[in-house]
């Protein structure tokens, strides 16, 4: 990705359940931006459901030059409450933090599993009927799938997954 030396990213606070507006507007804008997503399962009547969620719920990273003035542009666009600051002017996030992430996700901001497991590492299950449960890597096969001890009901039970269901913790 071409980044522009005199670009650093910020992080910007945005309103509740308006990421995805703010980040429409930003971009209407000129903005690079950039919003980390996760698949999440929770439980719903009944029912468990996937959707795609921020994996910094309330913040999505900015572009721009702070030389410039652009920080009261991003301050004033709808959906966005304000960039995060330590004083008077806002504070860029370090960039081999921002490259990292952008690495961990794919084209679309999905993050990507990790892509190293191994014995004993902590994961949590991502989807299905586990989700959010903390298990602990037992034994990789080489299909991919994981299995994993789980503490269920005060004794240990022994689930396989698809890696692409895990991540560390």
């Amino acid at each position: 990705m071409y980044h522009d030396c005199r670009e650093n990213w910020f992080l910007a606070q945005v309103k509740p359940n308006c990421a995805n507006i703010a980040d429409k507007n930003l971009k209407r804008q000129g903005f690079k931006t950039f919003l980390p997503l996760e698949e999440e399962t929770r439980q719903r009547n009944g029912k468990f459901v996937t959707a795609m969620r921020p994996l910094f719920p309330g913040y999505i990273f900015v572009a721009f030059d702070a030389a410039r003035g652009f920080w009261r542009t991003v301050n004033s666009t709808y959906g966005i409450t304000r960039l995060v600051s330590f004083g008077n002017e806002p504070t860029a996030v370090p960039l081999d933090l921002v490259s990292y992430l952008m690495q961990r996700c794919d084209a679309k901001g999905k993050l990507l599993p990790a892509t190293r497991l191994s014995p004993g590492d902590k994961v949590t299950l991502t989807t299905g009927p586990f989700a959010n449960f903390v298990a602990e890597v037992e034994k990789i096969a080489p299909d991919r799938r994981v299995w994993v001890l789980m503490d269920i009901m005060g004794g240990q039970t022994r689930v396989a997954v698809g890696a692409d269901q895990l991540r560390a913790v």
